[in-house]
């Protein structure tokens, strides 16, 4: 999947709540605006609890009477969060709303029926106006809808310190081959070319060298079938994956995304692959954009826009359900959007945002999130191109491959 084009629509305010043909079940918002709502996200960590805490900051604002419980779990980009919530939900035990990707990462709770179709939200708050066309696509389930999106990142990103490239006197690689002679000069100098962390750090560098080597049309093939996984091509690119994962510290990987960044702040590690929640984590740091810490396209991915979007569902059965619509009209608003954005390293899902909060490396996102010669692609990894039980082959299958290197058998594996 993959689209190009958005275009700026109608600016539109937040429309008061008032939904009707929409049963009501559990405790029920009070005469005087009183109530709680649960939410269950991955937002525990520095530079994501921060953008969780200005969403709710503004949640309160607009819903002072209401109490917010932060069911966070923490680890691994929501790895551990949906493991939990997986059993939650097998339990009968769902959140007043959980956080997920938008795209095919839904599938099976659509499937298994945990989830509410909000189109009736989409048609009150006039989202499908004020969204783009594609990442609605992305949402949609035959037809039916059943999250709300609060953000939109980018996956394709290589960070770097500059003052240690400086040092060296390099520039960031503009293709994968260009990084790994590079790699053996910084090697040759006792600086680590590339810090990884653990398999789902490693699943996003592969979807960049697959994207840096195969183009937007050939990385999108491999989803929608049009690139065979046993093609040339993609085994040429496995190939190189496999070179550029050896000038990694995958012997020793990170427990997780963050401690991988640090050795790039630190210096003893030249370059990172991440998405841009990277930039909100960096500035906790207190670093500056361009002086502390930099970033590019990772190589051979330049205009291109490696999507994701965190969105937020409205379980069946939600014990508050109208405190969860609450919610979701919050995680829909230009003001909730605003509000986190600029904290979370993302930039609003809504076209109708104020891009003017939106400085550093946000300014220079945002610009390129809705510039209309800018192709845009779905990450495989945050949720977007593959359902749950394709990811989950490929993980496995990825856990072997960094073992036996065998290309064949991994493609065999991820094709589906």
């Amino acid at each position: 999947m993959g689209f190009s084009r958005r275009t700026l629509l109608v600016a539109g305010g937040l429309t008061v709540l008032g939904l009707p043909g929409c049963a009501v079940s559990g405790d029920e918002i009070g005469e005087d605006g009183s109530g709680k709502v649960e939410v269950f996200s991955w937002w525990a960590g520095p530079g994501e609890k921060e953008g969780l805490e200005a969403l709710v900051a503004d949640f309160r604002r607009v819903n002072p009477g209401v109490e917010f419980d932060n069911a966070a779990v923490a680890g691994g980009a929501g790895t551990v969060a949906r493991t939990v919530l997986a059993t939650r939900l097998e339990n009968d035990d769902p959140p007043d709303s959980y956080q997920a990707h938008a795209g095919l990462e839904l599938d099976n709770d659509v499937a298994a029926g945990y989830l509410e179709d909000v189109r009736y939200l989409y048609d009150q708050q006039r989202w499908r106006e004020r969204l783009p066309k594609g990442l609605v696509e992305a949402l949609t389930f035959d037809g039916k809808i059943y999250s709300v999106p609060v953000n939109i990142h980018r996956a394709n990103l290589l960070w770097h310190n500059p003052a240690v490239l400086k040092a060296h006197g390099l520039t960031p690689p503009i293709s994968w081959s260009q990084f790994l002679s590079q790699a053996a000069v910084l090697r040759g100098k006792g600086v680590l070319p590339l810090s990884i962390g653990p398999t789902w750090t490693q699943k996003h560098l592969l979807e960049c060298v697959l994207l840096g080597e195969l183009g937007a049309d050939g990385y999108t093939g491999l989803w929608s079938g049009a690139t065979d996984w046993k093609s040339a091509p993609v085994q040429e690119a496995l190939t190189l994956f496999v070179r550029v994962l050896d000038q990694s510290d995958v012997a020793t990987a990170a427990g997780d995304w963050q401690p991988a960044l640090d050795k790039v702040v630190a210096g003893t590690a030249a370059y990172n692959v991440m998405g841009d929640w990277a930039d909100a984590y960096l500035r906790t740091k207190g670093l500056a954009f361009q002086q502390g810490y930099s970033v590019v396209a990772s190589p051979g991915s330049e205009k291109v826009y490696d999507f994701l979007s965190d969105s937020f569902t409205l379980p069946r059965g939600a014990p508050h359900r109208r405190a969860a619509e609450r919610w979701l009209i919050e995680c829909g608003s230009v003001s909730g959007q605003d509000a986190f954005n600029p904290q979370k390293g993302s930039v609003p899902a809504r076209l109708d945002a104020d891009k003017a909060k939106h400085t550093g490396y946000l300014a220079q996102a945002i610009a390129e999130w809705t510039d209309s010669s800018t192709r845009v692609v779905g990450s495989l990894t945050h949720g977007v191109v593959a359902g749950t039980k394709r990811s989950a082959a490929i993980d496995a299958a990825l856990t072997l491959f960094v073992q036996d290197r065998d290309t064949v058998r991994f493609a065999a594996a991820a094709s589906g």
